[in-house]
């Protein structure tokens, strides 16, 4: 079956911002011959604007699709989360007969969709499971094996345990690592200081409230010691609500490039801001501060230590399981301004431990090459 241009109809499933960004470059690098829409089952789907045809209904959950914090699917529940899943299962339902074939990028949850919805011999991309972690539960692979046609993993430990099961499941390499953004913006022209950082703030609704403990931890440092920092802005997050936060000044662009969103200053800091330029920032920079999720995974998969901090409401067994595969790239400290200036000092004042976790954070992760495979399947 094909569309009414006679190309091959692929519906892209995804559950998450960086699941979103993830699915876009996928699609940006499909060959000729695919008419594809996206279906980003949770928040705008902002990183398929420009790339194709975004459809179906969107749900809006108060947590944002976060589990960093204690409560949130009890929250999400209360505030209607539930009434957003007939809505989803009845498009996919619809969808089943309107597509070739179907992507899924997530968490089980998107296979989980499907099979209730129907829809068979999809290709799925679990980019949730590190094989560090829980395993594949046992209706997991029951309910994968019926629905998937192909699946790529994270780790040669994970497609094992579903090859086991009779799934064609490969581990060809970490599709992270293939889609780091990269735009128009010069990085190594703002940088002035020996080291620079750059900083994650996030993109839900702590964002502004964890950029502003960020800039409080480098402002504490003595000013020797202040490195250059860049701030990676995910689409959404107003710059004004960051600057608000941190007490800082705004300054427009001052360049003609794409990703420039300008500079915060004061406290002394001068802070450039950049979004859809992860990956200049990265090349830039020697250490990050993350609150993020994806961006995290490619910052230390990019040899480049980081450095997150946790509340008391945080749920830390998940930080822990993450560092079951991060290993010591990932340092985990409170989080106050001081106990971050000390974790970022230490590592600023030793560039041998810094290239030390770099490596770490490299090996654990994994390289590209696994976008080739993807694209390959989907032929």
């Amino acid at each position: 079956m094909s569309g009414p241009t006679g190309k091959r109809r692929l519906l892209v499933i995804s559950n998450g911002i960086g699941e979103d960004s993830i699915g876009a470059e996928i699609v940006r690098r499909l060959p000729p011959g695919f008419e594809v829409e996206a279906y980003p089952t949770l928040g705008a789907g902002r990183h398929y604007e420009g790339v194709c045809r975004v459809v179906g209904p969107r749900a809006e959950l108060a947590s944002q699709g976060s589990r960093v914090n204690r409560g949130t699917v009890t929250r999400d529940i209360a505030t209607g989360g539930l009434a957003t899943i007939p809505p989803g299962l009845a498009f996919m339902r619809r969808s089943r007969e309107a597509y070739d074939h179907h992507l899924v990028i997530g968490d089980f949850i998107g296979v989980a969709g499907c099979w209730l919805s129907g829809i068979r011999n999809i290709t799925y991309l679990d980019v949730y499971k590190t094989g560090y972690g829980r395993p594949y539960a046992v209706i997991e692979r029951w309910i994968i094996k019926r629905t998937c046609r192909a699946v790529f993993n994270r780790s040669e430990r994970l497609a094992r345990a579903l090859a086991a099961s009779g799934v064609d499941a490969r581990a060809a390499g970490n599709v992270m690592m293939d889609t780091i953004p990269s735009a128009d913006y010069d990085a190594p022209r703002r940088r002035s200081r020996p080291l620079a950082v750059t900083l994650l703030p996030g993109s839900r609704e702590q964002t502004a409230e964890n950029f502003a403990l960020q800039i409080a931890a480098l402002a504490g440092l003595p000013e020797p010691s202040r490195p250059d920092v860049f701030v990676a802005v995910a689409d959404g997050i107003a710059i004004d609500s960051l600057a608000r936060a941190a007490g800082l000044q705004f300054s427009p662009p001052a360049s003609a490039e794409a990703a420039d969103l300008g500079t915060l200053s004061g406290r002394g800091l001068a802070v450039h801001l950049a979004r859809g330029a992860f990956g200049n920032l990265l090349a830039a920079s020697d250490l990050v501060l993350s609150q993020a999720g994806t961006a995290t995974i490619q910052a230390l998969g990019s040899g480049k230590p980081v450095i997150t901090f946790t509340r008391p409401a945080d749920r830390m067994k998940r930080f822990l399981e993450e560092n079951r595969l991060f290993g010591a790239a990932r340092l985990l400290v409170p989080g106050e301004a001081t106990a971050l200036a000390t974790a970022v000092r230490a590592l600023l004042e030793d560039p041998a431990e810094i290239a030390r976790l770099g490596a770490i954070g490299r090996e654990r992760i994994g390289g590209p090459g696994a976008i080739e495979a993807i694209i390959a399947s989907l032929r």
